[in-house]
């Protein structure tokens, strides 16, 4: 039996990370360094995800700093992963997105999440209104967004830009509720495997059961996300991965703090528990040097059967985060392979 080799398209999702140090200015010049050398390397997407009232990310307004982006480089494939749907009135999203695909045509993505991804003071900040905070809501505001951008069933109100500027629509989850609804609509569906790796593949399994050819695409498009770091070694790569280890324990327990210093990583004082729960959250990721992390990407397109990768890669400096992609570019993308 043949089976058809096929190229793996990877994707860079970028969180415009601050410093300690740092300040925001900074973070987003480093984020527009990076689209630019990921675009250089050959990376497909640069998506920016939207968050609110978290100290360490700087990447709160996708749609202005996608703007800049796109100014500042001329063939990757730009996005949100994700906006999310409950924080704003679909008109607004599509007028944002539908400029946005006016000014470049053909390089923008909108990728839409359901939940507000902030706590429910900074989501009723948002809203202004408790009414619409919640999940129930998003297939009717999902289906209004499209019918802005496609004019479908015409009603008063036309999204100018908008209708006829469609971005690429793609639905975001880590749940199975996106999958599904993904599956429905005929969307593509992007997959967060770097915060909720245990609902991966059931996840994919709904989107693909559920999916029913549409006039975006005529068969499932999965993209799954993932943490990767990449170094020369694989001890090196542990060591930058700290940081974000440290961030991601200090956010559940309820004290979101901008990234520390490998070395403050290295140094904290972990409980036994803390220990457990940093590498638990490290399994099913990409640490290491290009041969790990080929092995762990490689063993995560087996199981996933992903037609696409979005590597998100949360460090401390900017040198090292790009050096991580360029390694994975250079020396581990070319030889992953997904049997089609």
């Amino acid at each position: 039996m043949h089976h058809a080799v096929i190229d793996v398209p990877m994707s860079v999702l970028d969180l415009a990370p601050v410093a300690a140090t740092g300040n925001a200015g900074e973070a987003l010049r480093y984020t527009t360094e990076l689209a630019r050398r990921t675009e250089e390397l050959g990376y497909r997407r640069f998506w920016v995800a939207e968050h609110h009232n978290m100290p360490a990310i700087a990447s709160s307004a996708p749609a202005v700093l996608l703007a800049h982006l796109a100014a500042n480089t001329s063939s990757i494939r730009l996005g949100s992963g994700g906006v999310m749907l409950p924080n704003h009135a679909p008109l607004v999203v599509a007028e944002q997105f539908g400029t946005l695909e006016a000014l470049h045509p053909g390089r923008i993505d909108l990728g839409i999440g359901r939940a507000p991804g902030t706590d429910q003071v900074t989501a009723l900040a948002l809203r202004r209104t408790m009414e619409g905070l919640s999940a129930e809501h998003f297939p009717r505001e999902l289906a209004d967004l499209m019918n802005y951008f496609s004019g479908a069933e015409p009603g008063p109100i036309t999204a100018t830009p908008g209708r006829g500027q469609s971005p690429q629509v793609w639905l975001l989850g880590s749940s199975g509720f996106s999958a599904q609804l993904a599956g429905l609509l005929g969307l593509p569906f992007s997959f967060a495997h770097h915060f909720s790796s245990q609902n991966t593949i059931p996840a994919l399994q709904l989107y693909r059961q559920n999916f029913r050819p549409s006039q975006w695409l005529d068969r499932p498009y999965a993209m799954v996300a993932v943490n990767a770091v990449c170094a020369e070694t694989d001890e090196r790569a542990q060591w930058l991965a700290g940081p974000a280890g440290l961030s991601f324990l200090k956010l559940r327990s309820g004290r979101p703090e901008p990234l520390v210093t490998p070395e403050e990583a290295a140094a904290y004082p972990y409980s036994e528990f803390e220990r457990e729960f940093v590498a638990q959250r490290r399994d099913g990721q990409a640490t290491g040097s290009p041969e790990t992390v080929a092995r762990q990407l490689g063993g995560l397109l087996e199981r996933t059967g992903a037609d696409e990768l979005m590597l998100t890669t949360m460090v401390y400096d900017v040198a090292d985060r790009v050096r991580s992609f360029e390694l994975i570019a250079e020396k581990v993308a070319g030889g992953l392979r997904r049997e089609g």
